[in-house]
């Protein structure tokens, strides 16, 4: 396949199926062969579900030859028919229509929308389960906690914790980050010391750091990227050294949709005795993630990326990592005892959660995640890469279109600009054709800079995208430029 500027990708089809991707297909449905990163399915040959690598396969860019399994009871992916069709079903929101159009929801990396049974177990949480946690004597208190409790069980196993005690539940992403520069940065930063980031950093996993760099006076160092918007990874091997305290980088880019190497930059950062936090955001609703297989120190979510509510997200910490951590709020909840004196502080995860929990939205997140696991993060994977690869060929055919961010290996988003017309046109006149999709700098502005522009007009996937969506987001920038 070749994109603009004669650029190639591999092909990206799904092995042995037909294109386009018909309505329903039998898809593996089995967590082996995974790796953390990306399911290790996507090859010349078409993949065995019992087959393992051999020792010392080479793996692609993203990926080494080492193989992981969810060990939890249960965690196994339900086989089913993968039908889009049927998915789509599942979100009612689908069926709404704008500016008299159906909708079409590509802007999937700035928030998903939400199945049924998410929306169906945030109403009976409210309905029948609702009160404060931990602190009550009476039914309503015992069955809210249940719920909470059940849902952090439910993201450890989905993101392959060794104990529920690693998942520290907070109000998305940003504030993951901040806990974590705040609590454990500046305990273990100090002056000379040097953070490690790359180009494609949101300014979530940018702005925290800095803070921390200019109160003890560290150093931030930057990891290049190529054309295409790979991480070099010689460049990045230089970066690292004895004053190498934290390397913070997302796993999937939320500008271009490029997948990062994650396993090979932690085995590299280890190396020289660096933590890692791994920004996973939009990583988590398009593949499996294991993060003891990527031996993540840290690693952080957004609730509403993972059809999940809004004001809930995750930080998974190794357990030694947070039983050192101090706390970063201050309140209830997160006490031992406390006296005017002095105050003793409970054991993780319940230190970092001050105050009142994000209760609802932390109950719906872990009917999100049931809701993905009935599917098989290995079929989402599989149909999504497929998708992925038509949206890129059919709108590199489009004369006026450059695409920016051209890696081999991505998922979730794209980014394009078109001739004449400024990415927020572009915006907007899709919208008046019910197309969503995210036009500007994408809170990724060194990216943007890396590529000498200042906004892109980028679609990005979600499970129950399907080939109609992107015909007509094609026809649509096709009358866009033709107007």
């Amino acid at each position: 396949m070749t994109l603009s500027g004669g650029a190639m990708i591999p092909n990206t089809s799904i092995p042995g199926s037909p294109a386009p991707f018909p309505g329903a297909v039998e898809l593996p449905s089995t967590a082996q062969g995974m790796d953390g990163a990306l399911p290790r399915l996507f090859g010349d040959a078409e993949p065995s579900a019992s087959a393992s690598a051999a020792p010392g396969t080479p793996g692609y860019y993203f990926l080494t030859p080492t193989l992981a399994t969810r060990s939890s009871p249960g965690s196994s992916f339900s086989r089913r028919i993968f039908d889009v069709r049927d998915i789509r079903r599942d979100f009612p929101i689908l069926q709404e229509r704008v500016h008299g159009k159906p909708l079409v929801w590509l802007d999937n990396a700035a928030t998903t929308q939400k199945p049924r049974a998410v929306i169906q177990r945030l109403v009976h949480y409210y309905e029948h389960e609702y009160s404060n946690v931990h602190r009550g004597a009476h039914t309503l208190a015992a069955r809210s906690t249940d719920a909470y409790e059940g849902a952090r069980e439910k993201l450890a196993r989905f993101l392959g914790a060794s104990s529920p005690s690693e998942v520290v539940f907070v109000r998305g992403t940003t504030e993951a980050i901040n806990l974590v520069a705040s609590s454990w940065g500046r305990r273990h930063i100090g002056a000379g010391d040097e953070i490690v980031l790359t180009t494609l950093e949101h300014h979530s996993n940018i702005v925290p750091w800095q803070f921390v760099a200019d109160e003890v006076g560290a150093v931030i160092r930057v990891v290049p990227v190529s054309d295409r918007g790979e991480v070099m990874l010689d460049d990045y091997g230089k970066l690292l050294g004895p004053r190498t305290r934290m390397v913070a980088f997302t796993h999937v880019s939320n500008a271009l949709g490029t997948i990062l190497p994650a396993q090979e930059m932690v085995q590299m950062a280890h190396r020289v005795g660096a933590r890692v936090l791994i920004d996973g955001a939009q990583a988590v609703a398009h593949f499996p993630v294991n993060v003891q297989t990527l031996d993540a120190d840290f690693y952080v979510l957004s609730g509403h990326k993972l059809f999940g509510p809004s004001g809930v997200g995750v930080l998974y910490g190794k357990k030694a990592l947070l039983d050192e951590m101090p706390p970063w709020q201050g309140g209830g909840n997160m006490i031992q005892r406390v006296t005017f004196e002095k105050s003793t502080f409970a054991d993780p995860p319940a230190r970092f959660e001050a105050g009142t929990a994000t209760l609802a939205p932390a109950v719906g997140l872990g009917a999100a995640v049931d809701y993905l696991d009935r599917i098989g993060m290995v079929n989402v994977a599989f149909h999504e890469r497929e998708l992925m690869a038509y949206a890129t060929e059919t709108l590199s055919q489009i004369s006026g279109l450059r695409m920016i961010g051209t890696a081999a290996e991505k998922a979730g988003a794209m980014s394009f600009v078109v001739d004449g017309i400024s990415a927020e046109d572009v915006g907007r006149i899709l919208d008046q054709d019910g197309i969503a999709v995210r036009a500007g700098h994408h809170c990724a502005q060194p990216t943007m800079d890396r590529f000498g522009v200042d906004a892109t007009v980028r679609p990005s996937l979600a499970v129950y995208n399907n080939h109609a969506d992107i015909d007509t987001l094609v026809r649509a920038v096709r009358r866009a430029l033709r107007h």
